[in-house]
């Protein structure tokens, strides 16, 4: 008997290793978020930052630490600052640069009527009255600048401007920067204010001289966004710019003003920069973009002459995405890297010898512990006869005499790339280790394919980007280990339009459904989203212009509210209450609509999240309910 029971131990013991040695919920918010603060002055070590969540705790704890630039041991540190060089510091060393939150506007009841201190309204005369995940309460952030060595006098470089730098929501410090003699100070801004604001993307470069105090516009001539000023190592103003203004995801370009003209380096390229880094020599520029389904480095040379050939090189290829570029040190470019089955580590890449050197493991121990998922490349013919990659995941310990259920993945954006991305909430790995085979199209709309197939979901987002999913999903269907009679569709954004739509016209393919914070009703996300410009630009117009067709398309034939009477499936509807850009009304309509049809549905509500999920307690539940759905529908 104790034998029996000995024996019966063991393979309890082992069944509950086993099913612990992949990826869950609670193991993906243990791993250590990776980013880079600099090389260290003495350019012999990577100064970086490790962000761990805490579950128990619901926030997050960061360490710092180096790591030798050759590879070796990391050693945690405390005074991090005295390490690295501070870009805000001016290259003379006598001022430094900051930024305030500094109240311009009247918008707050007790801002018109002192008396009513306790009052809690809000009054506006135009757009712009909340952004992201936050209200606008009459307050910009502006640039100062002060003394290095006496930051108590401050002086505002945007006194009395009604405009943000840095930008609202995401900017940050390098929205601004010193030029190389000190005597001037660079900022992105978008000197729009109201609904004028809201209906654009024009930033510029603005330049502001300390000794005259006098403030000029150096790209006033371009009408999209410029941003990301950098100055090369030989005096170079460079940015990053996009030509059209309300076109949040036009090509952007390399741009460099030498000698007086502005020369675009990656005009002739087919494709959109995500980050670029100077050489030393200052002959080239390093920078990485999507590229057929992940992210890759490139170089650019820098003509000596205006007449001088421009060549665009590709340096990496691999199922990898290259993202921060850091550095450099010697024959080596520092960055940082990851894939689907790890998350973001620091690595060199030895430009002459084209190899790969990982320097930090702060995950290493985990991942080698688990099972990884596979991931492979299919590339599928469209509906108009184009090629299409698709990326599809499968579970570790992958068994094709098996059949498994598999989910179709949509992605955001819409004119977001679909590449090799770890994430912390839509994480493939985890989709995987739960069994599921995933399925992820880089449809229309994608970055890496070329600005063509990048630009061809605009004004179309119900049109061949829909035939682009079904293509996928029914050419995996065909193979032997995909339960066709188990197919899920998820997604989040216009990912979550993507489910609203599919929901009624994918003729039973799909058993369930999952939407996050998507546009469910074109119409009602014009009134109410925050940045104007962008359904301006992705609907053709408002629905109002009744002689606009492409717009009347979006409002129509695009709209999945006129699908819903073909809803068949259940569905689960998560939404964030403090999503501006899909306001919460698109899940609220959804889930009612779900529910008086009589179809099985379930509304996930947070309160406090964005467009994201940020808190670890709330992205635990989002996790357990994401799976929990699919386990009693699918």
């Amino acid at each position: 008997m104790k034998k029996i029971i000995l024996l019966t131990s063991l393979i309890m013991s082992s069944i509950t290793i086993n099913a612990q040695n992949v990826m869950t919920p609670e193991l993906l918010w243990k791993l250590g978020r990776v980013s880079v603060l600099g090389i260290s002055k003495d350019k012999k070590s990577i100064v970086y930052k490790v962000t761990t969540p805490s579950v128990e705790e619901n926030k997050s704890s960061s360490k710092y630490y180096t790591i030798p630039v050759s590879g070796g041991n990391a050693v945690e540190v405390a005074n991090f600052e005295e390490l690295v060089s501070d870009k805000n510091v001016s290259p003379s060393g006598k001022y430094k640069l900051s930024t305030q939150e500094v109240k311009l506007n009247s918008v707050l009841g007790k801002d018109f009527y002192p008396e009513l201190q306790k009052s809690e309204v809000q009054i506006y005369d135009g757009l712009d009255y909340r952004h992201w995940d936050t209200w606008n309460e009459g307050t910009c952030n502006h640039v100062f600048y002060s003394e290095n060595k006496d930051k108590a006098t401050q002086i505002d470089v945007m006194k009395g401007e009604k405009f943000d730098s840095p930008q609202k929501p995401f900017g940050g410090d390098e929205d601004y920067i010193w030029s190389p003699d000190s005597k001037c100070i660079i900022y992105v801004c978008k000197k729009k204010f109201g609904t004028a604001y809201a209906t654009s993307t024009n930033t510029d470069l603005y330049e502001y001289n300390l000794e005259s105090k006098i403030t000029k516009n150096l790209t006033e001539l371009n009408l999209g966004y410029d941003v990301n000023p950098q100055f090369s190592p030989l005096g170079d103003l460079t940015w990053l710019q996009m030509k059209r203004d309300g076109y949040e995801a036009d090509k952007n370009d390399i741009i460099v003003r030498f000698k007086g003209s502005d020369i675009n380096l990656t005009s002739g390229w087919d494709g959109t920069v995500d980050n670029f880094l100077w050489s030393n020599d200052g002959k080239k520029v390093f920078f990485v973009a999507p590229f057929d389904g992940t992210k890759q480095l490139f170089e650019v040379n820098f003509p000596e002459t205006t007449k001088s050939a421009i060549k665009v090189t590709q340096l990496t290829n691999g199922d990898f995405d290259v993202n921060d570029l850091v550095g450099f040190s010697g024959d080596t470019i520092i960055v940082t890297r990851n894939d689907m089955n790890h998350a973001q580590e620091i690595y060199s890449y030895n430009l002459k010898n084209k190899t790969w050197l990982q320097l930090s493991k702060v995950n290493d121990e985990i991942f080698s512990k688990i099972g990884l998922s596979k991931t492979e490349r299919r590339y599928v013919t469209t509906t108009d006869g184009k090629k299409m990659l698709v990326w599809v995941i499968l579970p570790p310990n992958f068994d094709k005499t098996k059949k498994y259920p598999t989910l179709l993945y949509c992605q955001g954006g819409p004119q977001a790339a679909l590449t090799q991305f770890y994430s912390f909430r839509w994480n493939f790995q985890l989709m995987a280790a739960n069994g599921y085979i995933v399925v992820a199209p880089n449809r229309r709309g994608m970055q890496g394919h070329g600005v063509a197939w990048n630009e061809q979901i605009s004004k179309d987002w119900g049109g061949q980007v829909m035939q682009d999913y079904l293509v996928a999903i029914d050419e995996l269907s065909k193979e032997s280990y995909v339960d066709k009679n188990r197919l899920g569709c998820v997604g989040a954004s216009y990912g979550g339009y993507s489910v609203f739509y599919l929901a009624g016209i994918h003729n039973n393919r799909f058993k369930t459904f999952i939407a996050h914070d998507g546009v469910f009703n074109t119409q009602s996300m014009f009134g109410t989203t925050e940045e104007v410009f962008f359904n301006n630009w992705d609907f053709g117009g408002a629905y109002w212009e009744k002689n606009n067709q492409a717009a009347q398309k979006s409002y129509t034939t695009f709209n999945p509210i006129n699908f819903v009477e073909k809803w068949n499936k259940p569905i689960l509807i998560i939404q964030g209450g403090k999503d501006f850009r899909v306001p919460i009304g698109q899940g609220q309509e959804a889930f009612q609509a779900a529910q008086l049809r009589g179809i099985k549905s379930r509304f996930l509500y947070f309160p406090e999240e964005n467009h994201w999920v940020l808190k670890p307690q709330n992205a635990q539940i989002w996790q357990r309910e994401f799976y929990k759905w699919l386990k009693e529908t699918l």
